[in-house]
Formats: structure tokens, C-alpha cells, sequence
């Protein structure tokens, strides 16, 4: 099959779509599949084609959030690029400029259009509203609105990576069409312990200046007020094991705000932060750690706590749906309701050896089904599904058209019949 992924941002950039989308490239791959990405370059002016990794970047401009940009809608210049790959399915992952590329592409040249939801946008208007409250719910009902025109207007088939999304689109926003809940894969051998360089691991531990009796926490994502990281402030700040340490990977608009306040707290010494870390070495970064921790909750699925399980690190969140179908409590991790909670269970299992290394134990296997193999065959399926409905759509459309005409031609005979009476 030639399959079309459309996204707005792709490698050398981080987040969790990119890693969504380019494990998806790489798992349909593996089955035989041709995979093309379409996707919003850093040039502004400059349109790039790479033959070999079949990847085409659209000029794009800043949005001034993160590395986000956006291109123009219907690019005239790649137009005959795209149509001469004969693609067979376009699969966007964006509701944005790609994303609408995606749409009017699909719709001109008749190819069924699949759909990822990705992000929970209603957790993320506050960039926009910057948290006027009348304002906040004035975008959460646009959000709202432009969510489901997207999905139910225009793909063929409609996939949500967890069943917190899967609820967000069936009982606060009442779509009733189908969807299809397919969470992401993962390439989770770039992450076990066996696979890891033990020597840049030990060198990263130097570097950091981290000690055999530290209990290093291990934070990754982006550093803005969704992600809820000051609560880890908290944490470090309140725990009475003064080896407990937080490692915190990422960056975002609220780094320098955070790190003045980490400096303002004392707590220099007990929290590092690492800054943008390059793709390839992020399973160092995991393997330095003792366990990893998260208190966000506007997450779709989570894919950083995924890693850690791959990495065989146990998981300390937040009791939220996006990691309660990954991690289980007692097994593979710690669940917490509140900063009491979350604080009990750091003093546990940092003092604790045996409870820490019976989640350990569990952690890499519990993440198994989350395999290349298994993504691309359920991805695959609902293909398949959008490919079929697309084709009844066009005949049930072609029929329609028919049948105008033959009404037409019906009337034309018998006007001819008239005059010819008369």
C-alpha cells in the first residue's frame, strides 16, 4: 500500500506526535508498505524533498509556540509531487495547516482520508485565552466545535490513541460516529536495559553528578504549565530523603521561569535540568534513573511513560486515564491522587529496595503489546475500514449522479413528446 502521513512537525523536532508518526512510518515499513511524510519544514522559503526517506517539507512560519510552524493550506508547487506517488490512503495527524492540506488533497483526488487526534487542545487554550476565564470557555467551545467538524466532516475513519480521548469525543463532545482506538506504538528495543551503552550511561551518571545512593526521578516532556511541574517541586522540596533527586528532560516557555524558582527554593542541587536532548541518546537519560515521574494530566496516552517501562523504570503518576491502561498500580508502578500520596510513595520506594525492584522486575514486559508489529496491523485494519467506507461513498455518489441523469434525460424526452403532440 502507498500511504500519505501529513503532520506539521517531524524529526529533527521532539514531542510526542513526531514520535507517534515516525514510529508509525517505521512500523508500516516493516510490513512492506510505501510511506511518504508531509510535513511543515524550518525554512521558510526553501521546499525539500528527500528521494531516499521519502519525506517532502513545506516551507513553513513560526507560530511563536515551541517549534510549532505552519505552511499554507494548499501548496500549488507539491501538488504534482504527492499525485505522482499514487497514493492509496492519506492518514493526517493534525488538525492544523497539514491537516487541511490533508483534507482538500484527499477530497480532489478521491483518496479515503484517516484521521489521528492527537492532542487534548481543550487542556491547552490557556495559550490563547492566557487564562481570562470567560475567554478560556469561549475557546474550549471553538475547540470543541472544530474538533468534531475536522473528525466527522471529513476522514473516512477517525483513530484516538486511549480511551480517555475516546471518552472526551463520546460523552463531553457527543460524537456518535465510529471510533477507533489504536494507541501508539513503540520501537521498545531502542530503550531495554540490555540494549543500553553501559558506558555513556556510566559517563551521563558522572556528568550529572549523580551518587550510587541517589534515587534519581526522571521527568521528560515539555516545560509549560499543562505539564504540572512545579507539583514535582513540591515533591523534592517536602520528602525528607534528602537523596531523592529529579531529573527534568525538556524544554518549553516556562524553563527559565522554573529553574528561578528551583534556584529561589534552594533546591540547586537536588533538581537538574538537561535542556532539549538530541532523539538518539534520550534511553541514556532513562537509564541514569531509578524511576520515572509525572503529575501531568493533559495527557492522550503518555508515550514518555511507555519508554520508561521499556526502560525498565517504574512509573510514579497521577491517577489519570491516559497512563491507568498502562501502568498498574502495584505492579509495574505507583498511582497517586494527591501530594500526600505521591509523597508516601517516593519515601517508599526510595528507601525501599525490594518494593523498587519488584516494579522493576515488571516494568519491560508490562509494555509488550505496545511492539512496531501490533501498531501497524491495527493502524492497517482501520485503513482497510476507511478504504471500504470511501468506496461506498463514491458508488452510493456515482448512482445518485445516474440517476439525475437519467431523470433528466426522462424529462427531456417527454418534453420532446409534447411538442411533437402539439
Amino acid at each position: 500500500m502507498r500511504i500519505g502521513l501529513f503532520t506539521d512537525s517531524y524529526v529533527p523536532s521532539v514531542n510526542g506526535v513526531i514520535t507517534s508518526v515516525e514510529t508509525l512510518k517505521k512500523a508500516l515499513e516493516q510490513k512492506g508498505h510505501t510511506v511518504y511524510i508531509v510535513t511543515v519544514g524550518q525554512d521558510s522559503k526553501t521546499y525539500d524533498y528527500d528521494e531516499k526517506e521519502k519525506i517532502l517539507k513545506i516551507p513553513g512560519i513560526p507560530l511563536g509556540i515551541y517549534d510549532y510552524r505552519m505552511s499554507s493550506i494548499y501548496p500549488l508547487k507539491v501538488i504534482n509531487k504527492i499525485k505522482s506517488w499514487n497514493l492509496e490512503i492519506i492518514h493526517s495527524h493534525t488538525e492544523l495547516s497539514m491537516g487541511i492540506f490533508a483534507r482538500l488533497f484527499a477530497k480532489q483526488y478521491n483518496i479515503p482520508l484517516v484521521h489521528t487526534y492527537h492532542t487534548m487542545y481543550k487542556d491547552y487554550t490557556w495559550y490563547v485565552s492566557r487564562n481570562i476565564k470567560y475567554f478560556d470557555m469561549g475557546c474550549k467551545k471553538a475547540v470543541e466545535y472544530l474538533s468534531k467538524f475536522y473528525c466527522d466532516n471529513t476522514a473516512d475513519a477517525f483513530i484516538v490513541p486511549t480511551v480517555k480521548t475516546y471518552h472526551l469525543f463520546r460523552d463531553e463532545y457527543h460524537y456518535d460516529k465510529d471510533i477507533y482506538i489504536v494507541p501508539t506504538g513503540l520501537d521498545a528495543s531502542r530503550f531495554y536495559k540490555e540494549n543500553s551503552d553501559k558506558l555513556k550511561v556510566l559517563k551521563l551518571k558522572h556528568e550529572l553528578g549523580y551518587k550510587r545512593k541517589d534515587f534519581v526521578m526522571l521527568f521528560v516532556g515539555r516545560l509549560a504549565q499543562e505539564k504540572n511541574v512545579p507539583f514535582l517541586f513540591d515533591i523534592i522540596e517536602k520528602t525528607k530523603n534528602k537523596n531523592v533527586k529529579l531529573l527534568i528532560v525538556g524544554y518549553g516557555p516556562d524553563e527559565e521561569k522554573y529553574k528561578k524558582e528551583v534556584k529561589e527554593r534552594g533546591l540547586e542541587d537536588r533538581i537538574k535540568f538537561t535542556g532539549k536532548v538530541a532523539w538518539v541518546d534520550m534511553p541514556n537519560y532513562y537509564h541514569v534513573s531509578n524511576a520515572f515521574i509525572t503529575a501531568s494530566t493533559t495527557e492522550t496516552q503518555g508515550l514518555t511513560v511507555i519508554e520508561a517501562l521499556a526502560a525498565s523504570l517504574p512509573v510514579i503518576c497521577i491517577d489519570d486515564d491516559a497512563f491507568k491502561s498502562v501502568v498498574v498500580d502495584n505492579f509495574n508502578g505507583r498511582i497517586f491522587k494527591d501530594e500526600k500520596e505521591c509523597l508516601e510513595i517516593v519515601e517508599e520506594l526510595s528507601t525501599n529496595k525490594l518494593e523498587l525492584e519488584n516494579l522493576t522486575d515488571k516494568a519491560e514486559g508490562s509494555v509488550k503489546k505496545y511492539s512496531l508489529s501490533s501498531f501497524a496491523d491495527s493502524v492497517l485494519e482501520v485503513y482497510k475500514v476507511a478504504i471500504t467506507k470511501h468506496n461506498k461513498k463514491q458508488s452510493l455518489s456515482t448512482r445518485l449522479v445516474e440517476k439525475l441523469k437519467n431523470k433528466w434525460k426522462d424529462g427531456k424526452k417527454n418534453d420532446s413528446s409534447l411538442k411533437s403532440q402539439e
